[in-house]
C-alpha cells in the first residue's frame, strides 16, 4: 500500500481525503493546526509547518509520494526529497514558478502564452514611474492568496496604494468573462480536460462568489481556451492537476491570468456534477491509475459560502434547512470552527438541465445561507 502525503490540512486536504476512501492508500497529513478539517480523516497526522525545510523534509522522507493543497510550501525541501526518490506532484520546479507571480508571468512570456501586458516593480518608487500602464492591477510576487496581495490602480494618484516590495504591475483587461479550465496530466503524459467554468467574483473580496459549468462559449473560443490551457500545463513537464484561470475580452481574445497547480475551488462542482471529480482524478494521478471520465452528468452551479461581514467567532450557519430542501442541491461544510469576514467556510453545488433553474437556485443560496457567529 502506497504512503501518500498531503502538505496542508484545510478544506482541500479534507476533500482529497474523502476521495481517498476509494483507493488502497495510506494517507498522511502535515499541518500546524491539530484541529484542521482534514486531521480526523487521515491515517497519520503530523503537526508541522509546511513552510519549514526540516518539517517538510522529515515528513516526506518516509513517504512514496507527496502533493499539496496550497502553493506556499517549502520548495527546497521538496527538491531534496525528489532527489532522494520521493515522487512530488506537481514537481518542485512547477511550484517554484507558480508561487511567485513574477516568475509565473515570465513563464507565460517565455512560452508565448497570451497574458496581460506587465512590468515588474521592486518597490513603490519604481511603481510610481509606470503611469503609462494604467489602469492596472498590482500583485505581490509572493504571499498573496484569495484576493489578498492584490491592489487595483486606476489613476496616477492610486500609485501610492501599491506594494513597496517585488510585485507585478499588470495592465487591466476589459473582461467579458472569467474562465477556469482544469487540465490533468498523468505520468504517461496523457491529458484530460474538464469543461471550462465561468466564474463570477465578489467585487469587494476579489474571490470566487459562484460559477457555472459549462461556460457558454463559442466553439472557436472554446478551442482557444483548451489550447492555451494545455500549453500552460504541458510546458511545466510535470504530472498533476492544473487550474488555468483566464480572461476573455469582448473581442473573444483569451488571456491567462493565473495558474493553480493543484485541486482548486473552481473544481468543487465536479464532486456531484461529473463522473470523475477533480479529487478522484488527483488520486488517479498520484497512484498511477488511468485517468477518469471528465464528462458532466448535468450542468451545474457552485456557490461559495463565505464568512459574513462583521462576524468573527464560532461559526453558525443560517438558512441551512432551506438549502437542504432544494432539489439537487448539495451542501459541503468545510469543518472550520471559526468564521471571519471573507473566509471560505463551505460551498453548495446545484445540478440541473436548465440554466435558469441554476441561476435561480444560486441566487436563493446566496441570499438565504449566511455564515455568522
Amino acid at each position: 500500500m502506497q504512503k501518500i502525503g498531503i502538505l496542508g490540512g484545510g478544506q482541500l486536504g479534507k476533500m482529497l481525503l474523502q476521495a481517498a476512501a476509494n483507493y488502497p492508500v495510506e494517507t498522511w497529513i502535515m499541518e500546524n493546526d491539530i484541529e484542521c478539517p482534514a486531521a480526523h480523516l487521515c491515517h497519520h497526522f503530523i503537526r508541522g509547518d509546511i513552510k519549514k525545510y526540516e518539517d517538510v523534509y522529515n515528513f516526506g522522507i518516509k513517504l512514496d509520494a507527496l502533493t499539496i493543497e496550497i502553493e506556499n510550501v517549502n520548495v527546497e525541501a521538496l527538491e531534496q526529497l525528489e532527489k532522494e526518490g520521493v515522487k512530488i506532484f506537481p514537481g518542485p520546479s512547477v511550484l517554484r514558478i507558480i508561487k511567485n507571480k513574477i516568475l509565473q508571468k515570465q513563464y507565460y512570456q517565455q512560452y508565448q502564452i497570451p497574458t496581460a501586458s506587465f512590468v515588474i516593480t521592486q518597490n513603490r518608487e519604481e511603481l510610481k514611474k509606470q503611469e503609462q500602464l494604467l489602469p492596472a492591477v498590482h500583485k505581490l510576487g509572493t504571499g498573496g492568496y484569495d484576493g489578498r496581495g492584490v491592489q487595483f490602480i486606476q489613476t496616477k494618484e492610486d500609485l501610492v496604494k501599491g506594494f513597496d516590495q517585488p510585485a507585478v504591475l499588470e495592465k487591466l483587461i476589459p473582461i467579458h468573462k472569467e474562465i477556469a479550465q482544469l487540465v490533468v496530466i498523468n505520468g504517461k503524459k496523457e491529458t484530460a480536460l474538464y469543461p471550462p467554468v465561468e466564474m463570477i467574483f465578489d467585487p469587494v473580496l476579489n474571490l470566487l462568489d459562484y460559477q457555472l459549468c459549462p461556460a457558454e462559449l463559442t466553439t472557436q473560443t472554446l478551442y482557444k481556451v483548451e489550447a492555451i490551457a494545455l500549453a500552460v500545463a504541458k510546458n511545466f513537464n510535470s504530472p498533476g492537476l492544473f487550474t488555468v484561470e483566464m480572461f476573455i475580452d469582448r473581442d473573444k481574445n483569451v488571456f491567462v491570468n493565473e495558474t493553480a497547480p493543484r485541486v482548486h475551488n473552481s473544481g468543487h462542482h465536479t464532486i456531484e456534477a461529473h463522473y470523475c471529480s477533480q479529487f478522484d482524478m488527483m488520486w488517479r494521478v498520484l497512484l498511477g491509475y488511468p485517468l477518469g471520465n471528465t464528462d458532466p452528468i448535468l450542468p451545474s452551479a457552485m456557490i461559495n459560502l463565505i464568512g459574513s461581514n462583521n462576524y468573527r467567532g464560532h461559526a453558525v450557519y443560517e438558512g441551512m434547512e432551506e438549502a437542504l430542501k432544494m432539489e439537487n442541491a448539495f451542501v459541503h461544510i468545510y469543518g472550520k470552527k471559526e468564521t471571519k469576514p471573507g473566509r471560505k467556510m463551505g460551498h453548495v453545488t446545484i445540478i440541473s438541465r436548465e440554466k435558469q433553474d441554476l441561476l435561480h437556485k444560486a441566487n436563493l443560496i446566496k441570499h438565504t445561507v449566511k455564515v455568522i457567529s
